[in-house]
């Protein structure tokens, strides 16, 4: 497993970590199935995948839960685990030290060897300040029961400059993939890191299996290039080929997931030249079936009109790459009723949570006058 030396310490970290949102669900719900979860958690650690990132509210409150125990049957010091304090949920100062110690609990450890401030944006960067929630994370970090201080970012690169300059931050995880380099400037907060000598750990390198097929014409151009590569590890390979990323999240789901992006890490082969253009020429191909870059993460659930917004999404995106009409009315359909684009009010309250910066309502709207028009 390729590993990279964190900050000239000695503590070596795995480039691909396990990101613990999107383990198999049982169904009708989000409680983790965690016969089949722990077959993923144990193969990834046995082929030397030792970062774990975890949070308070993924899965509903079950991630926590399901990896301290998942993880206790391995040496402490032998895997590194993350989790963050959400923002969101801290409306008093005594929220944060009631959270953090409740997240101890959950995962069963003495210790987080990375902690974060969850969700960084303007308006979760006023909670932090007026809550003094750096002040207290700082002071557990003195304490040892954190060992590395860093937050999760999902804004614009004026904000991150911001927030960089208001503490001491050890690494910073932001949504990076070869789409979003430029559709979402992370080429411009990755370079701001850069020179503040930040580690950076990768969130959604396959934005939420997006990239792990494109769509026909982009797998063809893959496939072309690379027949013994699955399309997912082009876009894994592309972000741990940046020399200031610390560690590549997956949210694997499937042991098969893990089978493959293990094999991409234990036999790891940078981008070349020729590589990358491979990649633009799939992505210029992508770009033109008109996709809407939802990456599922349902940060701007649950709609108080009861749109299913990420399910929406994802049935127009089948479309949009080739399903069909009739496929696209069967899709939202199965979503269940009152759960489709045509429930939308335009209230707004999505957008402001989403962090890919979609027009929802918009997109809605011409999603319910797809559907209407026969």
């Amino acid at each position: 497993m390729l590993k990279r030396e964190y900050k000239k310490t000695g503590d070596m970290i795995s480039v691909l970590g396990l990101g613990c949102m999107r383990f198999p669900k049982i169904e009708g719900s989000e409680k983790i199935d965690r016969e089949e979860a722990q077959k993923i958690v144990d193969l990834a650690y046995e082929r030397g995948v030792n970062y774990f990132d975890t949070a308070y509210r993924y899965h509903e409150g079950d991630s926590e839960l399901f990896i301290g125990e998942a993880l206790k049957k391995y040496p402490r010091e032998s895997f590194h685990l993350a989790t963050k304090m959400p923002m969101w949920m801290v409306k008093e100062p005594a929220d944060a030290p009631r959270i953090f110690e409740d997240q101890l609990s959950r995962c069963q450890v003495e210790y987080f060897d990375f902690y974060l401030c969850h969700a960084m944006n303007a308006a979760n960067f006023e909670i932090m300040k007026k809550n003094g929630v750096y002040e207290y994370l700082k002071k557990e970090k003195e304490a040892g029961r954190i060992r590395h201080l860093g937050f999760s970012f999902h804004d614009s690169p004026d904000v991150l400059r911001q927030i960089v300059a208001y503490g001491e931050w050890d690494f910073t995880q932001i949504q990076l993939n070869y789409l979003d380099w430029e559709l979402q400037d992370a080429k411009g907060q990755y370079e701001i890191l850069t020179e503040n000598g930040i580690p950076v750990v990768v969130m959604e390198p396959v934005r939420g299996g997006a990239l792990a097929s494109l769509c026909e014409e982009s797998d063809a151009i893959f496939k072309a290039a690379r027949p013994d590569k699955s399309v997912a590890s082009w876009a894994v390979r592309y972000v741990a080929s940046l020399p200031n990323v610390m560690t590549v999240l997956s949210g694997m789901s499937t042991v098969q997931q893990v089978e493959d992006n293990t094999a991409t890490m234990m036999d790891f082969e940078p981008l070349t030249d020729e590589d990358r253009k491979v990649v633009e020429a799939a992505l210029e191909a992508y770009r033109k079936n008109k996709t809407i870059p939802c990456t599922g993460c349902r940060y701007c659930m649950d709609c108080p009109f009861g749109v299913d917004i990420p399910g929406v999404f994802k049935a127009y995106n089948t479309f949009a790459i080739g399903g069909g009409k009739d496929r696209l009315r069967a899709n939202i359909a199965a979503l269940g009723e009152g759960h489709g684009p045509d429930m939308c009010k335009a209230c707004g309250k999505c957008m402001t949570l989403c962090p890919q910066k979609i027009r929802i309502p918009d997109r809605m709207k011409e999603i319910a006058a797809l559907l209407e028009d026969k």
